[in-house]
């Protein structure tokens, strides 16, 4: 789930773009419905309904739904630096592993319900791949505004279906980093202009015999 970007592209981790289509046919379904008489036999008593007329009538009661436009690659390690909503120790964070190669990753998907795909940016660690900061952008006039953020480590931030589901692992006293006790899982929906939380599980990891690596440091 983790991986690197370059200053200039961002790595799309996977975009789940929530465009549907109404496939309703309301119109077909009362045609067929109005041919039933009361003794049961139906569509028998009046005759099969004419192709051309059902297709046609199922084209007239389908709606224009436009899906969500896909943006343009965005610059994600420009986006996070430069927002205000971000944490400075976040940006210290942000830098080079290797080259101009940045632990960043990027997914693409409708979360808002807008006219153009919302960009989720997950700022890791370059050592161990820790997420330190989870944010989701929505673009607005032609600019990305930042309507979520999570930044208590470990965190990651993914598109599931159009929900933002956040993970959060959690370490009891002792536990190394490698192995954390557990995770709390968050499912957020946006609503009424803003995410709202829908969904909470926790999940307790079982735990290795003989693991030796270095304990999470206290304080």
């Amino acid at each position: 789930m983790r991986g690197l970007t370059g200053e200039g592209s961002a790595r799309t981790r996977g975009s789940f773009q929530a465009a549907s289509a109404a496939l309703a046919v309301p119109t077909a379904l009362a045609l067929l419905v109005s041919g039933c008489g009361a003794n049961g036999t139906g569509a028998r008593d009046e005759g099969p309904a004419h192709a051309d007329s059902v297709a046609g009538a199922a084209a007239a009661a389908t709606p224009s739904v436009a899906p969500s436009k896909p943006p343009d690659s965005v610059n994600a390690v420009e986006l996070v630096k430069d927002d205000p909503k971000v944490a400075p120790e976040v940006k210290r964070e942000l830098k080079p592993c290797v080259a101009d190669e940045y632990p960043v990753d990027v997914s693409y998907g409708n979360l808002t319900k807008g006219s153009s795909d919302d960009v989720v940016v997950n700022v890791l660690t370059c050592g161990d791949a820790v997420g330190v900061g989870s944010y989701v952008y929505r673009e607005q006039d032609g600019s990305y505004e930042n309507v979520f953020k999570a930044e208590e480590p470990p965190v990651y931030a993914e598109i599931d279906r159009g929900d933002l589901v956040v993970t959060k692992q959690v370490y009891d006293k002792g536990d190394p980093v490698s192995s954390p006790s557990g995770e709390n899982v968050i499912t957020y929906r946006w609503t009424a202009g803003h995410f709202a939380e829908k969904y909470r599980t926790h999940n307790d990891y079982g735990k290795v015999v003989g693991d030796s690596a270095t304990p999470v440091p206290s304080g």
